[in-house]
This record gives structure tokens, C-alpha cells and sequence, in this order.
């Protein structure tokens, strides 16, 4: 049985924050930069910043002398950054806002059964089954019908397999990260920042050429892309994985949908839709179905760190 502790709930309640956010710094990236190199430059910029940090703890990576999974590390490191990143970023082109979060909040579905069958104490119950379903549905309330509207596009139907397919490298990206030996966290994100470096950058060149000098707003948007959304929050997920697994981890894409519409309200008078409320009450019951035992054993129970 995998224990849920109060700092695990603290990360994850911190990244859904900042992934909810994410959205909005983006908008403003992509008025100077092309999606691939975007998401190149997230990646590139983050990358050298936790290598940097790596670096000045000695490289260290595995903590045992067990078999060293390489080939795992090399899938994770693509599955984590650069192939969902570069999904998103064209998926984008030609599917809704409202789709593309629906299909975030869609990990938690994925990860359900695979959890199952591949990690040792993440069995699906029918409590937990029907938690994440509630909660799936307060996700699709909360964004409306638009999330299901066609955008007319001519290649709508492959955006919104491209969105689905990013999270189903989400899903699997979290089973296998869960599954790996001992291993230092920091090298481990750091690592897997690298290895979506060297997949990126090279397609980024080949399907959008050289990157052109983005302004000075474009740059800064870059840069607080790279250092908070991806390296430390990249950081923050390898933690909640190896800590509290990839069921609970999943929990977070229910928390981005919810952000990214309370913050386009306050940051950019967005409309808030009339269901919100309904819909958050939908959401946070299928979070407490779920994870019921953590919850009842965090407010009976010693606090530990």
C-alpha cells in the first residue's frame, strides 16, 4: 500500500497551479515563436539549467548497483518532454482550448488501468474507478460544449488524435518513471530534460528551419517557461511519482483545466462559464472517491513531512 503524505499533496496542488498558468505564458510566446521551436526552446533552456544543477552534485544518478535501465530512461525522457510537447503545439493548431484540456484531464484515465496491471499496490477498486470518472465529468461541465465543437479545420480529426496522444505519453511516461530503481531525482529530471533536448531541437530544424530571434517579451516568456513550468515543475513530478506513484500523480489534470479558467477570468477577463461551481464540486468529489484512504489517513494521522 503506497502512502500518501501531506507533502505529496502540497507538490501536486503546487503543479497544477503552474500548469494551469502554463497556458497563459504561452499564448504570449507563441505571438514571436513558432510551436516546435517552443516547445524547443522550453525543453533546451530547462535542460541546461537542471544539468547545470546536476552537474554540481556530481552527476549522480543511480543510488544501487541494480541493473541500470537505460533503454527506460531514454523512452521516459522522450514521452515526458518532447514528443507530448511537440503534440500539444500542433494539436493546438486545429482543435478548440476546450478539447485539448479535456484531453489533459484524460491522464488520469489512462494511468487507471495501466497502474493496475504494471505497479504493485496501485490496484483499481471500484471506489477509485468511480472517483476519476466523476471527476472526468466535472472536467467536461467545467469546459463547456466548445470542448466538443468542430473548429472546421481540415486537419481537426489528427489535432485532436495529437492531443490524445500526448496524454497517453503522459500516462505511460508515469508508469515507467514509478517502476525504475533507486535513482536520484534531480539526475533523473535532469536527464530526461537532456535526452527531450537531443529529439526536439533536430525537428524543430526540420519541419520549421532556423529559429528567428524572438523580441524581448517573447524571450521572457521563454525563460519563465523553461525555469518554472518545465525544469522545476518537471522536478516536482519525478518527486510525487517516486513518492506517491502515478495514480495519484494523474490527479493534477483534473487541477490544469481548473486554473487555466479561474486565471484566464482574473489575468485576462476571461467569461467564467456559469457551470464552474457545479463543476469544481464534480472534480474535488471524484478527487476525495479516489483517494479516500489518503485523505481520511492525512487529517487522522501524525502530520509527516
Amino acid at each position: 500500500m503506497i502512502e500518501i503524505k501531506r507533502a505529496d499533496w502540497v507538490m501536486i496542488a503546487i503543479l497544477g497551479f503552474t500548469w494551469g498558468g502554463t497556458f497563459l505564458i504561452i499564448e504570449i510566446a507563441l505571438r514571436g515563436i513558432t510551436p516546435f521551436w517552443l516547445a524547443a526552446s522550453r525543453i533546451g533552456f530547462a535542460s541546461l539549467l537542471m544539468a547545470a544543477i546536476w552537474g554540481a552534485r556530481g552527476f549522480k544518478l543511480f543510488l544501487t548497483d541494480a541493473e541500470k535501465p537505460w533503454l527506460s530512461i531514454a523512452m521516459i525522457g522522450v514521452l515526458n518532454t518532447a514528443l507530448p510537447f511537440m503534440l500539444l503545439s500542433w494539436g493546438q493548431q486545429y482543435v478548440t482550448s476546450g478539447f485539448a484540456g479535456v484531453s489533459m484531464a484524460a491522464v488520469a484515465l489512462i494511468v487507471l488501468p495501466l497502474a493496475h496491471f504494471f505497479v504493485p499496490g496501485e490496484q483499481m477498486t471500484l471506489r477509485k474507478t468511480f472517483g476519476f470518472i466523476v471527476g472526468f465529468i466535472g472536467v467536461v461541465i467545467m469546459i463547456g460544449g466548445q470542448a466538443f465543437e468542430s473548429t472546421g479545420a481540415q486537419l481537426e480529426l489528427f489535432g485532436r488524435v495529437a492531443c490524445i496522444s500526448a496524454a497517453a505519453c503522459y500516462g505511460i511516461n508515469s508508469i515507467l518513471v514509478r517502476k525504475l530503481p533507486p535513482i536520484d531525482t534531480i539526475g533523473l529530471a535532469s536527464l530526461m530534460l537532456i535526452m527531450g533536448s537531443f529529439v526536439v531541437i533536430p525537428i524543430a530544424f526540420a519541419v520549421e528551419g532556423p529559429p528567428v530571434l524572438p523580441d524581448a517579451s517573447t524571450s521572457a516568456a521563454l525563460l519563465f517557461l523553461g525555469l518554472v513550468p518545465t525544469a522545476a515543475a518537471n522536478l516536482l513530478r519525478v518527486l510525487v511519482i517516486r513518492s506517491a506513484g502515478p495514480t495519484f500523480m494523474s490527479l493534477v489534470n483534473y487541477q490544469v483545466p481548473v486554473w487555466s479558467v479561474v486565471l484566464g477570468a482574473l489575468i485576462l477577463s476571461e467569461p467564467l462559464p456559469s457551470s464552474l461551481v457545479f463543476a469544481l464540486v464534480l472534480i474535488l468529489s471524484g478527487v476525495a472517491l479516489s483517494q479516500w484512504g489518503a485523505l481520511k489517513r492525512l487529517f487522522t494521522a501524525t502530520p509527516r513531512a
